[in-house]
């Protein structure tokens, strides 16, 4: 079988791993070593810096149609211009966008996924113009101070970083893999499998058009593995593939007090005040440690000896993990960082009710409003964990109403309203560890820094590919590039450079890794 590169050039793939040209000379094509990639990387790497540039500068928050139109048509010309076959998949809200390149029938198909859009932006909490406008940044003494791009010239810092929305979740993979591509182009190197990359434009809004959309395109999206380039490394920022992520439901609660906001003198100790209650309820979930109370919540969690030997092999500095995010003693659901993340969590997101700071007035609150999530692992049943937080709540003494607002009746009927919205995105999935795609994509990350990667069990984070996994039988594995510390979510979200240069050197060494 063969394609055209951009040259036009056609090639023949041979079976045996040789490039056959036209003219029928051949010549074998071994995977590059570690030198070669990182030589091929850095040789290339200042070509892709404006390419990162214009994608980070289009704005991707997936509430606005406009932005997902434009990030849409940019990443399928991207693709376009790089010898894939890009069609658009319709699922009702943001299209998917796939694009395939295939160089052998016989090959095995590695079906990649890529977030595209990012998280929503408040200007006023940028340390930028605009948080859609990337600026390159070194720290002065704890400080993160604006240069020139023109810096990226010369020698570079691994430790400067491009300050911009969507620059680590996920826009910057996503550059990494398109250069990747762009030095397999230039340097002639073989692509060693064929290759199927998907696109989601709505990740950061939970997917919610993907699973239909994964069952109804199953034939356009089969592979043999699945690739997600997505996510940070290990807190070593040592190479690392993580196998298995937890799923996420949401749960938004709000406990109804009076009618109307009352006034605290005049019915202060007669007027039930919902945030209090509110703070009672979602209070009573938890133990002083952090343990979720509810009963069962933790039913079917069994971790043996030799799954605490895996998890626990990853070197995590606990002490110095707990000093970056400002905390003493962790909860006490597991011993071990890595043990804690093998159980499903319960957080409280938010919490709202009147007001506060300088707007704060004297009043028993009309509501009060809790955001919960709940991270899912594979042992839990969504729907059950939802369901045993609805009979907490009941069993509290809570009436559970069905719309917005109780009507008078209920008001008049029962002594505890709540209202209880819940929204399940995605399971949670997991890849055993000695599966044949781990051990393929483990030969390639060594191959492309000459180190062991850490092999992480499951990941805290929840990512959409539960629908891949269940669907299309694949086994999945994240290919994590970016620095943990980069303000995911937030504002002044960055992209570390050093890791944007080994993410290259990981995907490159991917798509060149023979079977």
């Amino acid at each position: 079988m063969g394609y055209f590169n951009k040259a036009g050039k056609l090639l023949l793939i041979a079976a045996a791993g040789f490039v056959v040209s036209m003219t029928g000379n051949a010549r074998q094509a071994p995977a590059p070593d570690t030198g070669a990639i990182a030589s091929y990387t850095n040789k290339h790497v200042k070509q892709s810096y404006a390419l990162l540039r214009e994608l980070l500068s289009i704005p991707s928050d997936a509430h606005f149609p406009d932005h997902v139109a434009a990030n849409v048509e940019w990443m399928q010309r991207a693709f376009d211009d790089r010898g894939f076959a890009t069609s658009v998949l319709e699922t009702g809200g943001p299209p998917l966008l796939l694009a395939e390149r295939a160089v052998d029938p016989g090959a095995k198909t590695v079906l990649i996924y890529l977030q595209i859009d990012g998280q929503p932006v408040d200007p006023d909490k940028w340390h930028q113009e605009d948080p859609y406008k990337p600026v390159l940044k070194e720290n002065r003494n704890g400080v993160w101070a604006e240069i020139d791009w023109s810096n990226l010239d010369g020698e570079l810092n691994p430790e400067w970083r491009v300050f911009a929305r969507a620059a680590s979740d996920a826009k910057g993979p996503v550059a990494m893999f398109l250069t990747a591509l762009d030095i397999l182009e230039r340097e002639d190197l073989t692509l060693t499998h064929n290759v199927k990359v998907i696109m989601d434009f709505e990740e950061e809004l939970g997917s919610p058009h993907l699973p239909a959309a994964v069952e109804r395109f199953k034939e356009e999206l089969a592979a043999d593995m699945l690739l997600i380039y997505d996510g940070p490394r290990h807190t070593s920022n040592r190479p690392t593939l993580v196998f298995g992520a937890r799923g996420i439901a949401t749960i938004s609660l709000t406990v109804f007090g009076p009618r109307r906001p009352q006034h605290s003198g005049t019915y202060g100790n007669y007027a039930p005040n919902p945030a209090m209650r509110l703070s009672q309820l979602v209070g009573s979930m938890e133990d002083a440690e952090g343990r979720v109370i509810i009963p069962g919540f933790y039913d079917g969690i069994e971790l043996t000896d030799s799954v605490r030997e895996i998890i626990n092999s990853v070197p995590d500095n606990e002490p110095a993990i707990r000093k970056s995010i400002g905390f003493r003693t962790p909860d006490g659901v597991a011993p071990t960082y890595q043990e804690s993340i093998q159980y499903p969590s319960l957080s409280v997101l938010g919490l709202e009710s009147a007001w506060v700071g300088s707007q704060a007035r004297t009043i028993i609150p009309a509501t009060a409003t809790a955001e919960l999530d709940i991270r899912l692992v594979l042992e839990s049943e969504p729907e059950r964990l939802v369901g045993l937080v609805r009979q907490h709540i009941v069993d509290q003494g809570y009436h559970v109403i069905a719309g917005e607002e109780p009507t008078e009746a209920e008001r008049e009927q029962y002594d505890r309203l709540v209202s209880l919205d819940y929204e399940i995105s995605y399971a949670a999935f997991r890849t055993p560890l000695n599966s044949p795609a781990g051990a393929w994509a483990e030969r390639a990350l060594v191959r492309a820094f000459d180190e062991d990667p850490i092999k992480i069990r499951t990941g805290g984070g929840s990512i959409p590919i539960s629908p891949f996994v269940k669907s299309l039988g694949l086994p999945a594995i994240l290919v994590p590039a970016v620095f943990i510390e980069n303000n995911q979510h937030s504002p002044n979200e960055n992209l570390r450079l050093g890791n944007y240069v080994d993410g290259i050197r990981a995907y490159l060494a991917i798509l060149t890794q023979p079977d």
